[in-house]
């Protein structure tokens, strides 16, 4: 069925992005049960020694890059990990170019450590592991420091193998602006599906012409190189904290890297028991029931908004089966922008609709009324804006969901 369309009502209002991870509540082990007794093991600040232990090396060096300014790696101490890209190679005679004791290439991950606040912090610091897959720790440092994660502690950032900051970077600009394009296409139609498919394949093809061994790029790999960084900076003991997809690798790294690990804390957990995409979509249910909820037990919004989920259901079907078209402008975009408004589109709205929850009911029932702008506004300026422009590794994402 062909959209119907709608004109352009309001002018676009330009949105936050949201920041990577949704943290749906922490649960922390250990951190304030046990006496702080772990250390660098030298005289000075963690990540000021080079060192190599194995097939790793931990090199003391300049912050690295980052996609937006992080103003606090003006007082951060950097560095570089250097691993094996593939652990599992045996040693390789010189002859056929082996580097290393375990064959083929290495790779180079960014290292960041923020020093804690206080004067005379505990010696035992906090890992930080990334949210996404394919979110770089480098560049979330500001929200854990808008935590005060680094209270008395200092917290040590590292780029995931893959990620942005990363060499090599499997970052896919191609998967990203297909993803804005495709918000003026039906989302489940077959023609849709195979542009998806195709920039796939641009982004698979990108990645190996980086000479980049996709089946390396995962989660498991990610642990063991994890626990060659809490080696190679002579940390003894350290607390792990992870967020959203985050929590899958601190996982693993719990169950095949126990060694050196003081507490753990995960918030929005990704357990690694399950698939991607099927806890993924039961997460959101929760989140949309949630807020539906706490819609209901507020009178003013109950009785401004009744029956907000029969609304909304009601609108993913119809939607569905008659899409809406309309046109907004975006700030960072010289033309304007088609949006299709079908019940995929809609779903995906309110899955990202995190950062501006308190709107939700009033954009629902707008679109209830035959307003789609705000909704249409809010996708076209999270999908154009530049923060979701080649941040993410699609390398790393399809090598954990597909791997598994």
């Amino acid at each position: 069925m062909s959209p119907r369309t709608t004109p352009r009502r309001r002018p676009a209002r330009r949105l936050p992005a949201a920041l990577a991870g949704a943290t749906a509540g922490a649960l922390v082990v250990g951190l304030a049960v046990t006496p702080a007794h772990a250390g660098s093991g030298t005289d000075g600040p963690i990540g000021t020694v080079a060192r190599t232990v194995g097939d790793a090396r931990f090199r003391p060096g300049p912050c690295p890059r980052t996609a937006d300014p992080v103003p606090d790696l003006a007082r951060a101490r950097c560095g570089t990990l250097t691993v094996p890209e593939n652990r599992s190679r045996t040693k390789e005679p010189k002859a056929s170019g082996g580097s290393g004791a375990h064959g083929g290439r290495k790779i180079t991950l960014a290292v960041a450590i923020m020093p804690a606040e206080a004067a005379a912090p505990a010696r035992d610091p906090i890992v930080w592991f990334a949210g996404g897959p394919g979110d770089d720790a480098v560049s979330e440092i500001p929200m854990a420091l808008a935590g005060n994660l680094n209270r008395d502690r200092d917290v040590i950032f590292m780029s995931q193998r893959g990620t942005y900051s990363a060499d090599p970077e499997l970052t896919c600009p191609n998967i990203d602006e297909f993803n804005a394009r495709a918000l003026g296409l039906v989302s489940n139609a077959p023609s849709t599906g195979r542009l998806h498919v195709e920039a796939t394949r641009a982004c698979r093809d990108r990645v190996d012409a980086r000479d980049a061994e996709r089946s390396t790029y995962n989660d498991i790999e990610s642990s063991a190189d994890y626990d060659a960084l809490r080696k190679t900076l002579g940390v003894k003991k350290w607390n792990v904290f992870g967020i959203s997809y985050g929590t899958h690798p601190a996982l693993n790294y719990m169950r095949l890297h126990p060694k050196g690990i003081r507490s753990v804390g995960i918030d929005g957990v990704l357990p690694p028991s399950l698939a991607g995409g099927a806890v993924t979509w039961k997460a959101a249910r929760e989140g949309f029931d949630g807020l539906f909820k706490a819609c209901e037990e507020q009178p003013a919004c109950d009785n401004r908004y009744p029956n907000l989920k029969a609304t909304f259901l009601r609108l993913v079907s119809e939607l569905e089966a008659d899409p809406v078209t309309t046109t907004v402008t975006v700030p960072v975009h010289p033309e304007p922008v088609k949006v299709v408004l079908d019940g995929g589109n809609l779903v995906g709205w309110l899955t990202s609709a995190t950062h501006v929850a308190a709107g939700v009911p009033r954009s629902i029932d707008e679109l209830a009324h035959g307003d789609p702008q705000r909704i249409a506004e809010q996708l076209a300026g999270g999908k154009y804006s530049p923060q979701a422009i080649g941040r993410v590794a699609h390398g790393l994402v399809h090598g954990v969901f597909c791997g598994q």
